[in-house]
């Protein structure tokens, strides 16, 4: 099989689809790599590493895109490569469709099919193996973006996330327990910062009170409790997910009169259209806004912030998935693993993930006949 890796267009993301010990594994199982030139220039994977992988360069994105049978990327793909994209076509990244109509729009009308990182599920048929990397580095970004802004010029409260003897440290609430919200209360605790995590399951609560042992506040999450802590923190990290779907809008826009001003708010969850009413998709050129004293950091691509470590925690993530779509095709590698099966989110032109047909308002088929083909 021909593999495609364009470089990643959209606004600062300099992450890459596939580093170059990747494409050692796949030229050693047989198959060919075309990657755009420059595709990984930012992070020091030149032209000449790829070809000593075994990769061959294409001169451009359109190149790629017209030759190859699969294609891997990081980030959705842009309008532009929505329309290079072709019938049977192999699309494997990261998606997000639920907040995203046109982008879905793009990959039914191309006839591609189109696998998303996000929604593969592991053995237990509930953990997200591919979005758990990039659930790590959000999390802990966050809080390390989230203690930057508290600073006064950058609008926040103007205390220090640690404080100092005599000086309380920053109250910081993470609303969701799971993988991103893990991380950032791991950062925010170590910081000496005063942490709560607000989270539903009870398993889930009973793992995180274990963890922390008292250095961070595990409390029920509900309407009640999301109100009062994000009413009384300087940081506020949303960190909730419904694996496909829309995430769910926790602090309204009036609440936000009743919060400390200078609060700084982190939304991990922009991808899937935002967990504060409020939340608008920022860039890292430009991540923050302010409304109501309150300062929103909702970029869309947090870890393309540090693409080394993201680029090559992804891949050994996705390698082992890329190379059974590439070994055995995308027909038998679905039908024989139903937790890959879940990855599937567009093909030839239909919806065939509930989550995402909901959220978008479309009709959907769990069995397309093409896989059954």
């Amino acid at each position: 099989m021909l593999i495609g890796v364009p470089k990643e267009i959209k606004t600062l993301e300099h992450r890459v689809g596939l580093v170059p010990s990747s494409v050692k594994e796949f030229v050693k199982n047989g198959h060919e790599v075309l990657i755009e030139t420059g595709a990984g220039a930012a992070i020091n994977f030149t032209d000449e590493i790829y070809k000593k992988a075994g990769a061959k360069i294409a001169a451009s994105a359109e190149e790629v895109f017209q030759k190859a049978d699969m294609i891997i990327k990081v980030k959705e793909p842009q309008a532009n490569e929505c329309k290079m994209l072709r019938e049977d076509q192999l699309l494997f990244t990261y998606l997000h469709l639920a907040a995203d109509p046109e982008q879905a729009k793009g990959l039914m009308d191309s006839g591609c099919v189109a696998i998303a990182y996000e929604t593969v599920t592991g053995p237990d048929g509930r953990s997200l193996p591919l979005l758990e990397p990039m659930s790590e580095i959000a999390g802990r970004l966050a809080v390390q973006v989230g203690s930057y802004n508290l600073q006064k010029h950058q609008g926040g409260t103007g205390r220090l996330i640690g404080g100092v003897p005599g000086v309380k440290p920053a109250e910081v609430v993470i609303i969701g327990g799971g993988t991103a919200g893990f991380h950032a209360a791991q950062m925010a605790t170590g910081l000496g910062a005063n942490v709560t995590i607000l989270e539903r399951s009870n398993p889930r609560m009973r793992f995180l009170d274990e963890y922390f042992h008292g250095r961070a506040n595990i409390v029920y999450s509900n309407a009640q409790t999301v109100e009062e802590y994000a009413c009384s923190s300087d940081l506020v990290i949303g960190a909730v997910l419904i694996p496909g779907a829309s995430a769910p809008k926790l602090i309204s826009k009036n609440m936000l009169s009743s919060m400390i001003p200078g609060t700084v708010i982190v939304d991990i969850a922009i991808d899937q259209g935002g967990c504060f009413e409020t939340s608008k998709p920022t860039t890292h050129a430009d991540p923050t806004y302010v409304i109501d004293n309150v300062v929103h950091y909702c970029v869309a691509n947090m870890p393309g912030a540090v693409p080394l470590t993201s680029a090559l925690a992804l891949n050994h993530s996705v390698l082992p998935y890329a190379l059974e779509l590439a070994n055995m095709g995308w027909k038998a590698a679905l039908i024989g693993n139903e937790n890959f099966r879940n990855g599937l989110n567009v093909c030839k032109g239909e919806i065939t993930h509930k989550e995402v047909a909901e959220s978008l308002d479309l009709d959907f088929n769990p069995e397309p006949s093409a896989l059954a083909a």
